[in-house]
């Protein structure tokens, strides 16, 4: 399984809403947490996001949603890898910058500067779809390829020089739609989707960059890269941390994020003194008390977003973390380890 950052469904609920549609219906189909239509950084499964989108456009018979769903979408939604875009020196920079780091967005998709494939003088193209091999969908494509000429025309101050844009299907939705919203023709069943561009876009100047706010973001991305010398049990950790609630709590899953065979990790994590079960069931545990001690979630909720089954499995767990039920940490009994209860909660 690969995952993304909810951020990629900015707009959706807006969309959704504006065209008589039920955006949790359409997410509770697809599988997808109805947490994500509202959170920029939970990371679920791409193939939910891809699912949700193509449901919501057949539901509502509207295949030009994925165009619809960007025009709603503002650069921030890519977090860390917004800030480093934004304080390039120049154009190159920046998609250089967009094609190391966007894994730490959305795992499976790539965004790569290549030849022209008409061999046209002083042209390049943009390709950006999942990695080579897989299928690329209409409506996460269409999201995508929208976002990103939008974000090129906010990066410059207007139009780039964009020339066509190429399809790798042939939509359901009418051309013109298409050519509305980029401004040129636009080709549909090529090899992959593209937007050709001028080659010296690249030399275009950013105004306003901050060097000392692009090395700051360049840091944190680069720590976000696979590094097996990194500590493994933090890693773990964060990986759990991350995808509480929104994917499986199995090590299979936290494997395929960390890009590491399930039993070579638990073989590492041996080798630390600890085994994934037990990081698993830190995490919850400190996690329960958060939305125990410090908010009103309903217990139901809570026992969801710890990735657990059922509302009893939080009461076995509580009993067995501190011995009372959730309700009776809620209340704030004293109990060995449980902090105080922050001031000011809501009981």
């Amino acid at each position: 399984m690969s995952v993304i950052r909810s951020a990629g469904l900015r707009g959706f609920r807006a969309t959704v809403a504006e065209l008589g549609g039920d955006a949790e219906e359409y997410a509770a189909a697809a599988g997808l947490p109805v947490a994500a239509l509202d959170a920029d950084d939970l990371l679920v499964d791409d193939q939910a996001m891809t699912k949700v989108l193509e449901l919501a456009a057949a539901g509502l018979d509207r295949p030009d949603l994925g165009l619809r769903v960007a025009a709603r979408q503002d650069f921030g939604m890519l977090g860390a890898l917004a800030l480093a875009i934004q304080h390039s020196p120049t154009v190159a920079d920046a998609l250089e910058c967009t094609s190391r780091y966007l894994f730490v967005h959305a795992q499976a998709l790539s965004l790569t500067l290549e030849p022209d494939p008409y061999d046209a003088p002083g042209i390049a193209a943009l390709r950006y779809g999942p990695h080579p091999g897989l299928p690329a969908p209409v409506q996460g494509t269409d999201l995508g390829l929208g976002f990103l000429h939008r974000a090129i025309q906010f990066l410059v101050d207007g139009p780039y020089g964009l020339r066509t844009v190429e399809l790798p299907y042939r939509p359901a939705a009418p051309l013109a739609t298409y050519e509305e919203f980029f401004g040129v023709p636009v080709r549909v069943g090529r090899p992959a989707a593209l937007l050709r561009v001028p080659k010296s876009l690249g030399d275009r100047p950013l105004a306003g960059g901050d060097e000392h706010l692009r090395r700051l973001a360049l840091a944190f991305l680069a720590e976000q890269a696979p590094d097996e010398r990194a500590d493994i049990v933090l890693r773990v950790r964060g990986a759990v941390q991350q995808s509480l609630g929104t994917t499986p709590p199995d090590i299979g899953a936290v494997a395929r994020l960390l890009s590491v065979h399930p039993r070579t990790l638990q073989r590492r994590l041996r080798d630390e003194g600890t085994t994934y079960a037990a990081i698993l069931d830190d995490v919850r545990r400190q996690a329960a008390r958060h939305y125990l001690t410090g908010t009103a979630i309903p217990m139901t909720q809570i026992a969801a977003l710890l990735g657990l089954s059922e509302q009893s499995a939080l009461s076995r767990c509580c009993r067995r973390w501190w011995g009372t039920s959730p309700t009776g940490v809620r209340r704030g009994e004293r109990l060995p380890g449980l902090p105080d209860p922050p001031e000011g909660r809501t009981s």
